[in-house]
């Protein structure tokens, strides 16, 4: 593969033969394209880290998210445009959910990437972003609790065992490899198998303990990562939590009083807890004050965590910009093997 670079000194993406694309032609990276490309934990958690490392030195813009939901909640649209100011990329992605009053099986979901190179000006790819969803998000929770879970912690609890909940012991485990125990809290056997499969993929001498009561098992918790989906009957308490205890959010799990009990409040942003995360809000519909967005406290201006004892809440509901240093990660990936289609689709 020849090298080419950017304005920047970056790599630029090329062809499989080595020549950079030169017209608007759009490299279409389906489900199938990106399952068959291999990368590591730890690729992931460095993309995702410098992608908010990136944002957090005021090089990369991550706007709000727009939301579209019907009246009766049947489904919820999304649109989210960011820049990468290190890669120099500008994308646009959308997630589409039907079906929310039904369960799992019976849901449509769909979301897509589409790449822009900022310095060619031409288009890099459109992408299927399911798998950059399914590890950005783990990855996220792991940083997460390497920078704000306890000192020395050694338990972690993941509520859930959807798409989300399959890979969070292994990303927890890479960022926090002094775990020492596991706990998993699901409803579905097919899932808590498929966490288990995840983690021994993963780490092959490792095994996740299958908890009964959510709550009881969450005062065993230096970490709790909540990923389960709406119906789930789990709702861990604040009182449920031990002193020193990191709750994080991605989906449900923990009830409201996890967050406004809370002794410190970290959010990768807040303007989005208050977009998707109002079922942990209060009576009223307020918020409690946040501490602390993560991406400073990944650039080391301010701190996770501030005393042992803090019980904190963190809530993930994901940044574009990591969805945009993932997506083209994915796409140099498959790029140099050569996947995807090549659509004219401007011609």
């Amino acid at each position: 593969m020849t090298d080419t670079t950017t304005a920047t000194g970056d790599p630029c993406i090329s062809d499989a033969a080595g020549t950079p694309t030169d017209d608007t032609t759009l490299r279409l990276l389906s489900t199938s394209d990106l399952a068959g490309i291999d990368i590591t934990l730890t690729d992931v958690v460095e993309t995702v880290e410098g992608a908010y490392r990136t944002l957090a030195a005021g090089r990369s813009d991550n706007p709000r998210k727009l939301t579209v939901k019907p009246s009766d909640g049947h489904s919820v649209s999304y649109a989210m445009l960011g820049r990468d100011g290190s890669r120099d990329v500008v994308a646009i992605k959308t997630s589409y959910k039907h079906g929310l009053h039904k369960g799992r099986e019976e849901q449509h979901y769909y979301t897509a990437l589409t790449l822009y190179d900022d310095v060619t000006g031409l288009p890099v790819a459109m992408m299927d972003c399911g798998r950059v969803g399914s590890l950005r998000t783990p990855a996220v929770s792991a940083l997460l609790a390497r920078e704000c879970a306890v000192p020395g912690a050694r338990s972690a609890l993941v509520i859930g065992t959807g798409t989300q909940g399959r890979l969070a012991l292994p990303f927890l485990l890479t960022t926090l490899p002094g775990l020492e125990r596991l706990m998993l809290f699901g409803t579905h056997p097919e899932g808590i198998e498929a966490v288990r499969s995840q983690l021994r993929a993963h780490f092959p001498d490792r095994d996740v303990e299958v908890v009964t009561d959510a709550r009881a098992a969450a005062a065993d918790a230096d970490v709790i990562v909540a990923t389960a989906g709406a119906h789930t009957p789990a709702a861990v308490e604040a009182d449920d939590l031990k002193p020193g205890a990191l709750s994080i959010l991605v989906g449900h799990g923990l009830a409201p009083s996890t967050l406004l009990r809370a002794d410190r409040v970290v959010t990768t942003s807040e303007a989005q807890m208050k977009v998707t995360g109002t079922d942990m809000a209060d009576a009223d519909g307020n918020f409690p004050a946040v501490d602390t967005e993560f991406p400073p406290v990944l650039a080391g201006t301010t701190p996770g965590r501030t005393a042992p004892e803090q019980r904190i809440f963190a809530y993930n509901s994901g940044l574009v910009v990591t969805d945009i240093a993932l997506g083209h990660r994915f796409a140099q990936l498959a790029i140099e093997l050569g996947l995807g289609t090549r659509v004219p689709l401007w011609r």
